[in-house]
């Protein structure tokens, strides 16, 4: 079964969780206008990508992830949002959480790589898994940003998942990485692809947008300029099993090429 999905692009005000969540909320309701199944905000979209985990950690009964279920059973929707998990005296975690059409948390994701460059490492505890779920019957995943990077975590999931969605805050100097490797993640897994960024500026920071749906064979169904945006497009199943049918190229695979990967860095092997 198809759905609709929409993409937030919102210029994000740093450490400000009430205006973060009024821009979220009013995005939101455009979305549902749009006839939106499935809504998705950016990485650490309540306070910005800060290191100041004293103002971003948060825990799960916190004041963003109250909000993310309360928006999903006020608009009858699925949401998908970014905020840093505080769990008691741990590291906190930038994290993603998915919610269902009734407010229930059905998905949380922890980032599993850091980025050293932004000093992200220092002050984020990495995740170990990626998380499949469910989104609206559609089987889905979500990665966060940096892990764009990384073109084996997303192979972990080809097998399971028809939409593969990136929430980030990608900073405008590697904008044109962006574009790129979420084509690459698309055409090689033969899946949808959906990279949600923000605007603006924050932390040194400046963000120029470029969110984007991509099809399964990395063409683009609805993309965002630099400033904030709402765009929706359709994700169908079908045409995930119809490109896959046609260009059975991921049977090709040879996964013991993982397994042998580590060992050549070692001299005796």
């Amino acid at each position: 079964m198809s759905l609709r999905l929409s993409l937030i692009q919102m210029d994000i005000q740093w450490h400000d969780r009430p205006a973060n969540h009024a821009t979220a909320r009013r995005l939101a309701l455009k979305a549902k206008e749009a006839g939106a199944d499935v809504v998705v905000l950016p990485e650490m979209f309540a306070t910005g990508f800060s290191m100041e985990t004293a103002i971003t950690g948060e825990p799960l009964t916190g004041e963003t992830p109250a909000f993310l279920r309360s928006l999903a059973s006020e608009l009858g929707m699925a949401v998908v949002g970014g905020f840093a998990l505080q769990r008691g005296r741990e590291t906190p975690q930038n994290v993603a959480l998915v919610v269902d059409p009734l407010g229930n948390d059905t998905a949380l994701y922890a980032k599993i790589h850091r980025i050293a460059l932004l000093e992200e490492d220092l002050h984020y505890a990495p995740g170990t898994l990626p998380v499949p779920c469910d989104l609206n019957g559609l089987p889905s995943a979500c990665f966060i940003c940096y892990d764009l990077r990384f073109p084996e975590l997303f192979r972990c999931v080809a097998d399971a998942c028809s939409l593969v969605l990136v929430i980030a805050s990608w900073p405008s100097p590697r904008q044109m990485h962006w574009d790129l490797l979420l084509r690459a993640r698309a055409v090689e897994n033969q899946c949808y692809v959906a990279g949600v960024n923000r605007v603006g500026h924050g932390g040194g920071h400046d963000f120029t947008g470029g969110s984007v749906v991509l099809d399964p064979l990395g063409e683009c169904l609805a993309q965002a300029g630099d400033r904030e945006a709402v765009i929706t497009a359709t994700i169908d199943p079908e045409r995930v099993r119809e490109v896959r049918k046609s260009f059975p190229f991921l049977k090709d695979r040879q996964p013991r090429l993982f397994a042998l990967a580590g060992g050549l860095d070692d001299p005796s092997a």
